[in-house]
């Protein structure tokens, strides 16, 4: 190598180093760069490509999922983002009207704090759904911290936090958009657009379109195995930098409209009246953030954020409906500086507002009883954190907040998060914190509805757990490569927690409080290997044992899996012209709910549910301004054979859709291009 090739190497490494701290000292993320290329001096090229799943070196066990990673898979929307990542479960939470749920350290993702860029979102009725409302070519990353995690944005994360970072209006400018298409007929199309204005000011447009042209049912049950789903989304967003001062804010709207339920109607007596769920969305938001650059040898700044929304929803599940009107409103100021090199100090104040206006029609022999329920919560509180780094080697971060509730009067919200580094390539990670939650029944069930089951709601407390984890990483050189193997435990203990009953009474679903024990095991294990050439593969292993009180019995917890095995691969050919990845799944097997007998006197289903595989595959061929791509989900064509029970009487006693534990389809496959023009390369 040439001394000005020596020089270029280090000029590009160290543009890339200075840009990435003067992004962490405003707060915002660093750029999710794929490669930095010098051409001059005798037009040397230097290159660093950058993993998919980046470790973020802080006391917390977090992790960012950037676009590459993104880009391995379909990923039509943030549901379906976490495909090749062994930590993050995706399920159905319903088949009959599509509603999802995260999982993370084997407990629902009502106990993952949902973010969007650092501010609470999706709260309420749009939780069951909201993993839909993010399009995947809008996200810029994805980044997931597990266990107690920083108390800056509040107190509600349990398991962790999950927090999506869009596209930016400062990004590079140009147009790039995405079709997809697949073999069930769902069409999506998105849009975004960057627009540069002078004196600092920048502005995006992002738009996204999907719609479903057939009914689809590959088991032959008489029902649409997923939702026929209409969706426009748009948002328009604007950035403002000036020397001390940084002003991002911007507008959104969702219309959705999502049809379910009987597509055939032959083998019942009831073809006049089938059996229909239709869910009708509209949904506002609007956010602004400020931040003022006090002092910056000392990283000193000022935030202000404040986001809002509303939500309005009807749906009708047959004969049942729920509707609401919910406004959710929160805003902060947040503080921080770095008194020397080795302190940092955080603080700040929150203030949180939701009301839902909810309206209820259920259903007894035949007859309407329509009655209204409002729910309305006002959180106000602060908090203060302390980073001490006294070496490189160890950090250490406490934080306490103070929260009082309309509701539930004062309470506290202790964290603590501890990094040590013994030698170079070992580090070791533990954390233990508490953390709240407030439960909208009615909101954030009410996909429950799609069941003859009676659906009982006793009056709830809120909900508060402890949780506490370890965890080690070890980087094994390999010669010139390296392999990167991680471990942890994760421990969840409720103290109170709001539990759905499946067991006690085939005929009624009740929402009710613990009354006694609940907690939650997880083990994980996972090794990473990433070659020079191209190559990257995964491998990981999760145990998870969950167990609650049902009718003052404690037992697993019913349709979790016992564990889960990974192994995903990724490769690509010499400049990056194309990309084979494959991503195999074995989910383990779980309980049951108490099954009862039927009216022909067969058992409605198992006592428990066997382990499944699945395997994933997607090939991708990239040119300068476009790149095309085809798939395969679900390969092994694995289905729950019976995912709704007495699909063909839904007006019986009987019927029942919330028994899902698997794939509701069968294979399908996909195709899509991607197009990039301007600077947005």
């Amino acid at each position: 190598m040439t001394l000005k090739q020596v020089f270029c190497s280090f000029t590009a490494a160290g543009a890339l180093s200075m840009y990435n701290a003067a992004a962490a000292q405003m707060e915002l993320p660093a750029e999710s760069v794929d490669s930095v290329e010098w051409t001059d001096l005798d037009d040397f090229v230097f290159t660093k490509k950058r993993s998919g799943n980046l470790r973020i070196s802080g006391p917390e066990n977090s992790f960012k999922i950037n676009q590459s990673e993104l880009f391995r898979a379909a990923c039509c929307n943030l549901g379906e983002s976490f495909t090749t990542n062994p930590s993050v479960d995706v399920n159905y939470s319903d088949p009959a009207t599509g509603a999802k749920q995260i999982k993370l350290l084997g407990l629902s993702g009502s106990y993952v704090q949902l973010l969007t860029e650092n501010m609470p979102n999706f709260r309420g009725a749009a939780s069951p759904y909201a993993l839909r409302y993010v399009p995947g070519p809008w996200m810029k990353s994805i980044s997931v911290s597990k266990g107690a995690s920083s108390v800056k944005n509040g107190y509600e994360s349990i398991t962790g936090q999950i927090d999506v970072e869009y596209l930016k209006p400062d990004g590079p400018t140009g147009v790039a958009a995405n079709a997809y298409i697949d073999s069930e007929l769902k069409l999506e199309v998105n849009a975004d657009a960057n627009f540069h204005i002078p004196d600092g000011l920048s502005t995006e447009v992002l738009a996204h379109y999907e719609d479903r042209f057939m009914n689809h049912d590959s088991n032959h049950d008489g029902f649409t195995d997923t939702p026929d789903i209409r969706q426009f989304n748009l948002k328009n967003r604007w950035k403002y930098v000036a020397p001390r001062y940084i002003f991002h804010g911007g507008l959104g709207f969702i219309n959705e409209e999502s049809t379910a339920g009987q597509t055939s109607h032959s083998h019942n007596d009831m073809a006049s009246n089938p059996y229909i769920i239709d869910l009708n969305t509209h949904r506002y938001e609007a956010y602004m953030k400020h931040a003022f650059i006090l002092d910056q040898e000392h990283n000193s700044n000022i935030a202000v954020m404040a986001n809002g929304a509303y939500h309005d929803m009807d749906a009708a599940y047959g004969y049942k409906g729920y509707g609401v009107n919910e406004w959710n409103a929160h805003a902060q100021l947040i503080y921080e500086t770095d008194v020397t090199e080795k302190h940092n100090i955080s603080a700040g104040l929150s203030y949180s507002h939701d009301f839902l206006g909810q309206r209820l029609r259920t259903v007894n022999n035949q007859t309407e009883a329509p009655y209204k329920l409002d729910d309305k919560e006002n959180v106000a509180g602060g908090y203060a954190q302390y980073t001490w780094k006294p070496t490189e080697s160890l950090t250490a971060m406490a934080g306490i907040r103070g929260d009082w509730s309309s509701l539930y009067g004062w309470f506290a919200t202790p964290r603590v998060n501890l990094r040590y580094t013994p030698v170079e390539n070992l580090t070791f990670r533990a954390s233990a914190g508490k953390g709240y939650r407030t439960v909208h029944p009615w909101a954030e069930y009410n996909y429950l509805m799609a069941s003859s089951r009676k659906l009982i709601v006793e009056n709830l407390e809120q909900e508060a757990a402890w949780n506490y984890g370890i965890n080690a990483e070890l980087t094994i050189p390999i010669q010139s490569e390296t392999l990167k193997v991680n471990a942890e435990y994760y421990y969840t203990d409720f103290l109170r927690q709001v539990v759905v009953d499946y067991d006690s009474d085939p005929h009624a679903l009740t929402i009710g409080n613990l009354k006694g024990k609940s907690y939650s095991h997880t083990f994980q294990v996972d090794a990473t290997y990433e070659s020079s050439f191209g190559l990257s593969v995964t491998a990981a292993y999760r145990l998870n044992d969950v167990k609650t009180t049902y009718g003052g019995v404690f037992m697993e917890k019913p349709l979790t899996s016992r564990y889960k095995a990974l192994l995903t691969a990724s490769y690509s050919t010499p400049m990056d012209i194309w990309q084979f990845d494959a991503t195999l799944q074995l989910n383990g097997g779980g309980r049951m709910p108490a099954p009862y007998l039927m009216d022909d006197g067969s058992w409605s289903w198992g006592e428990r549910f066997k382990a499944f595989p699945q395997l994933n595959v997607q090939i991708t061929r990239w040119f300068r301004h476009f790149s095309v791509y085809i798939g395969g989900e679900n390969l092994t064509n694995f289905k729950q054979k019976n995912p709704i029970i007495s699909a063909s009487d839904p007006w019986g006693p009987n019927f029942d859709s919330s028994m899902i534990w698997g794939p509701v389809h069968g294979t399908m496959v996909y195709a899509g291009i991607r197009f990039n023009f301007g600077n947005r390369l």
